[in-house]
């Protein structure tokens, strides 16, 4: 997946020009799955520090390389991305729309259906049209953002014209860097503090999102629709969407037999399983434990890890955490 996104993004940003920020203990193997990226561009957080302290670093770095007035647009490795043409266009309409109104921009999914397992994004007051490719979009204020709703408040969002929080996003180095130290204690003493320095950065940085440490408090922050197929393959319920489905649309892999059975994930290592007769399920058996539960409930499952023994939880934490951008 990170193949494909590097793919994905290099007629909009060349290698030389991209960033990889991963987890230390991943980061000799990014570098030699991709041996012609920079190794000075493979950033490796000597410990996990939340999203707003990796993308404070990763501006620092390109204001300092760069310069401030560097457009910056920040995307994950775990998605499946459709209209791969479109999806470039919408990221520099979003890069350019940043620089023109000195703003943060977030891009939000025009949803397909009510997903209770995303975050949502309710558009505020207009701002203008930009062109998207050859096609004019609105660029809006972001009213809030909503936490990842039950169904039937997903669907009151859906229809209330609301958009999937991507986790895309787009702004200058600088843009960034200013809102961080005005809005985000969490981050910007260690930034002050240790800018020149990683190890330091990361260690003195506060966990926090960057969508509650910067984007839910700053007010320059608007929204661009995304109108591109886009799936956000962090639960095992989402590989429908990527994997090649059946007749009956059942996303099977590894060895799996299925009778009489419709609209499921089955995903098995080291082991056989055999289905009949059900439907809408999600089963991830890999060795030593079994998760079985339903594709709605699939969004939430770290709600379930809490409530399992110790010994338990170890286990199933490998099913929950581990698995679907893998296996997509």
């Amino acid at each position: 997946m990170l193949e494909d996104t590097l793919e994905r993004l290099a007629p909009v940003a060349p290698l030389e020009r991209t960033l990889v920020l991963t987890n230390a203990s991943l980061a000799d193997a990014v570098r030699k799955l991709v041996p012609t990226l920079p190794a000075g561009n493979v950033i490796a957080e000597p410990r996990p520090a939340g999203t707003a302290a990796a993308l404070t670093w990763a501006a620092n770095l390109i204001a300092k390389r760069s310069g401030g007035e560097s457009p910056m647009v920040c995307v994950h490795a775990d998605w499946a991305i459709g209209d791969v043409d479109l999806f470039r266009a919408t990221l520099i309409a979003a890069a350019d729309a940043a620089a023109a109104n000195e703003a943060l921009i977030t891009v939000g999914i025009v949803p397909s259906w009510p997903d209770p397992g995303l975050g949502y994004i309710e558009p505020g007051e207009p701002v203008r049209d930009v062109s998207i490719g050859t096609s004019p979009a609105p660029l809006r204020r972001v009213a809030r953002f909503i936490e990842k709703p039950d169904r039937v408040r997903a669907e009151a969002l859906v229809n209330g014209g609301c958009l999937w929080n991507s986790g895309i996003f787009a702004w200058r180095a600088a843009d960034l860097l200013t809102e961080i130290r005005a809005h985000c204690p969490e981050v910007a003493p260690a930034l002050d503090k240790h800018g020149d320095n990683a190890e330091g950065f990361f260690a003195a940085a506060r966990s926090i999102a960057i969508d509650h440490g910067v984007l839910e408090r700053s007010k320059r922050v608007m929204v661009l629709p995304g109108r591109f197929p886009w799936s956000d393959v962090g639960t095992w319920a989402a590989l429908r969407t990527v994997r090649v489905q059946d007749a009956s649309g059942n996303a099977p892999a590894g060895a799996v037999v299925l009778r009489d059975s419709s609209a499921n994930v089955v995903h098995a290592e080291g082991t056989t399983v055999v289905g009949y007769g059900i439907e809408g399920l999600v089963i991830v058996s890999l060795p030593g434990v079994t998760l079985v539960t339903t594709a709605e409930r699939a969004a939430d499952l770290k709600s379930l890890l809490e409530a399992l023994p110790p010994d338990v939880r170890e286990k199933i934490a490998r099913a929950v955490e581990s698995g679907p951008g893998r296996a997509a």
